[in-house]
């Protein structure tokens, strides 16, 4: 039912088909694990060898896309001030690449995650069946847990590229993809489950495979050569433009046990990540998952020629460059937005109405990558 005074979106609804083959695709999982796990202890280690070399030369395979870093557009925060964020660095800004980290987001083993509530940016993108996965951001501070870790997909590296030199961390995944991103000569590629040395951990308190977790401070030891901070893909503005409204509510209806919402907290000055209303809980820190911008991105997509579990679709190709209709939630109200993207390694960039640049706050910045048959909903 519409709530009075809502804006309700419904483009082309995922069939009830893909929702049920959402979760019957947790079931596959869970039966594929279940029997005689040995759980390993927290602790131990996955690899001992780092592949030498360095990243090899960039690659082709069907369905994918090689991007390489540019400078053509870039946006840039104060030398003292953390570049994805635009807070201030406790520190000073570290010399190092920013870390993007595969988390996963299957309602039945993966919640609650560790250490999204304290990345610079999540981006939130949908998997075969419209499962939801996370790729968790990092460049500023380290963060001593962050998981499960599951595999790579095509949208990877492809929201990736607008980071320079990236590390992207995973576990595994189908060949082509896997061989895709290890042979990307911008990218720092981290397997989880091979050669991570330190940096892949299970727990003994998670059912394989959502007993996988990183850290930062591991990943960054693998790549001790990888020097330089990343460029802002975000501009910052202090001042919100005369197009914002209020809004109390964002809901966003991917797939089975995966209906987002985020709901606006005045006393913490931040959105509040739910599933479905039920506060999202980081499982590192204790405290409710929270972000000071939201960004809902309506793309366009395809299904790859690549699917991970029988009977599931391809991989979903979510189409980040180009441009697009969305929105933009920041200080409790929204901005209808236009987004642009030239190539994949440029930054996204926003418009208003009438063509001004609209600026996120200074935060934790969420990306809602919103397929364009997934309807959401808006309460002011």
């Amino acid at each position: 039912m519409r709530t009075a005074g809502a804006t309700d979106y419904r483009c082309r609804m995922p069939s009830r088909a893909h929702r049920q083959r959402a979760s019957a695709t947790f079931r596959r999982r869970r039966l594929a694990v279940g029997g005689g796990i040995a759980v390993v202890v927290l602790g131990a280690v996955i690899g001992l060898v780092v592949t030498s070399g360095g990243p090899k030369a960039a690659a082709h395979t069907p369905g994918t896309t090689s991007t390489s870093p540019s400078t053509s557009t870039t946006t840039q925060v104060a030398a003292d001030r953390c570049p994805l964020t635009d807070l201030p660095a406790p520190h000073g800004v570290p010399d190092r690449p920013a870390i993007g980290i595969k988390v996963g987001n299957e309602p039945e083993g993966a919640r609650p995650q560790s250490g999204l509530d304290e990345a610079d940016i999540v981006y939130d993108t949908p998997a075969e069946g419209f499962v939801m996965r996370y790729v968790a951001v990092y460049q500023c501070n380290n963060v001593s847990s962050v998981g499960p870790n599951r595999s790579v997909r095509w949208v990877d590296w492809h929201v990736m590229a607008q980071f320079g030199h990236p590390i992207l961390a995973f576990a595994g995944g189908i060949t082509p993809d896997v061989d895709t991103v290890m042979g990307l000569g911008w990218l720092h590629p981290a397997n989880l489950l091979e050669g991570a040395q330190g940096a892949a951990i299970r727990t003994t308190n998670r059912v394989p495979p959502d007993n996988l977790y990183s850290n930062t401070a591991a990943l960054y030891s693998m790549f001790k050569g990888a020097t330089g901070a990343p460029h802002s893909v975000f501009l910052f503005a202090r001042a919100l433009p005369s197009s914002a409204t209020p809004v109390a509510t964002v809901g966003i209806n991917y797939s089975f046990d995966t209906d987002v919402l985020w709901k606006w907290d005045n006393s913490s000055d931040s959105w509040l990540h739910t599933y479905s209303g039920t506060p999202d809980v980081d499982a590192l820190t204790g405290r409710p998952v929270t972000a000071t911008n939201v960004v809902l991105q309506v793309v366009s997509y395809s299904f790859g020629p690549y699917a991970e579990s029988p009977g599931s679709t391809g991989d979903v190709q979510s189409q980040t460059v180009g441009s697009g209709t969305g929105y933009v939630f920041r200080n409790g109200k929204g901005i209808k937005v236009t987004w642009h993207r030239a190539t994949a390694s440029d930054p996204t960039t926003f418009t208003d109405s009438a063509g001004h640049s609209v600026g996120l706050a200074p935060g934790r910045t969420w990306v809602e990558i919103v397929p364009d048959t997934t309807s959401y909903k808006i309460t002011p």
